[in-house]
């Protein structure tokens, strides 16, 4: 097996530059070359990862979302119905209105009565306030760790400065060992994450982030093998270094912390904008179109390396779509709404307000016509009343 993948699909000529083999990288008594078979390791350290994170979220980010004063909606609970829960579990959690009609009959309750039960049901499914603060704390402290990590390891390299030292002697660059643990623990956390994806708070962009997450794993991954390392070190702390802001405006938006988490965000919007579509796209991406040009001739693994960045700015496009909309509610209106990618949780009472909206509306008419028909009333009787006096002679 292992000889037929090295023959067909980690063939030198498909990943390397022309004239390079994978003899001319082979690891020395003082030398050491990114292998395949590291990346292993990191699916372990992304359950260690899912332990850590199991272990800080009870014993720091519960007690700190306590301390800031994270109050948790009440919830109404839906009533046992059998035949709806069967539905919800195995159908729809949104029926249409055409099922809601004989689901009505089915259960002989009103078509309010439906929707209400299905509106508690899917609250009822929703991740609470304090799980959203304990999620947002746990990326925080990675992501703020990691970028500081990440300066550590770049700011003495040459390459962190100018981006054509990113591929002199390419692609014979000596594995560090600073690199290769940066390298691993990034890798095990975006693992960890998709793992985890399905019992993370589930967001608009839910699909958008899994497509995120694989691609990094596979950029990252692809990256280490083809030795491209320097590049991939610069792509993980740009990206880094926007992260622990977001997650912090989080964790004080759930604690209501309102003026902080503005004053936050416009910070995350200025750097991710600064960092994913001006620094990405004119820094690395360019260092790899056209810099890496200067030292050796196109190949497949250089046109899949590019695609999988595209993909990356694709996606930051995106988001800065999303971060722009924000930005633009919160200079009209005055304050951040809500992240524009949450599933925001539907209001138990929403139709019963709109019902007391209306009633208050039809009492109001009720007095407005009540008056009008007193004064009319007054003034019909009075007008009898002259009419029955007798005429002046």
């Amino acid at each position: 097996m292992l000889s037929i993948l090295d023959k067909w699909l980690w063939h030198h000529e498909y990943w390397l530059p022309p004239g390079i083999t994978w003899k001319d990288m082979e690891d020395s008594e003082h030398t050491r070359y990114p292998r395949p078979r590291d990346l292993v390791i990191a699916i372990p350290y992304a359950f260690v990862f899912i332990a850590a994170r199991c272990l800080f979220e009870r014993l720091i980010a519960l007690p700190l979302s306590k301390q800031m004063g994270v109050k948790e909606k009440i919830r109404r609970k839906a009533s046992p119905r059998p035949t709806l829960e069967e539905v919800y579990r195995t159908q729809s959690a949104c029926p249409k209105e055409n099922d809601i009609l004989a689901l009505s009959k089915q259960c002989d309750i009103s078509v309010q009565e439906v929707k209400m039960w299905f509106r508690h049901r899917r609250n009822q499914d929703r991740p609470s306030i304090t799980q959203k603060f304990c999620e947002a704390s746990w990326r925080f402290a990675f992501y703020l760790l990691a970028f500081v990590a990440g300066l550590c390891v770049l700011l003495d390299k040459p390459w962190f400065w100018d981006q054509k030292e990113c591929w002199k002697g390419y692609p014979q660059h000596v594995l560090l060992p600073s690199q290769y643990w940066y390298y691993m623990i990034e890798l095990a956390f975006y693992w960890s994450l998709l793992f985890r994806v399905s019992l993370d708070v589930k967001r608009k962009d839910f699909k958008e982030q899994i497509i995120h997450h694989i691609a990094t794993i596979f950029l990252i991954g692809f990256s280490y093998c083809a030795n491209y390392i320097r590049v991939g070190t610069l792509v993980m702390v740009v990206h880094d270094a926007s992260d622990y802001i977001m997650e912090s405006a989080k964790m004080f938006n759930y604690a209501g912390w309102r003026r902080s988490c503005d004053t936050l965000f416009v910070v995350f919007a200025v750097v991710f904008l600064i960092t994913r579509l001006l620094i990405f796209p004119n820094v690395v991406i360019y260092t790899t179109f056209y810099y890496s040009m200067e030292i050796f001739q196109p190949f497949f693994g250089y046109y899949f390396f590019n695609l999988l960045l595209m993909v990356l700015q694709l996606l930051h496009i995106f988001w800065a779509y999303l971060i722009l909309r924000m930005a633009v509610k919160f200079v009209f209106i005055g304050k951040i709404d809500k992240d524009e990618r949450s599933d925001a949780e539907e209001s138990d009472g929403t139709e019963e307000e709109e019902d007391g909206r209306t009633e208050s509306k039809c009492v109001l008419l009720a007095n407005h016509n009540g008056v009008l028909n007193k004064i009319t009333h007054g003034m019909k009787r009075k007008s009898n009343e002259r009419n029955r006096l007798p005429k002046a002679r």
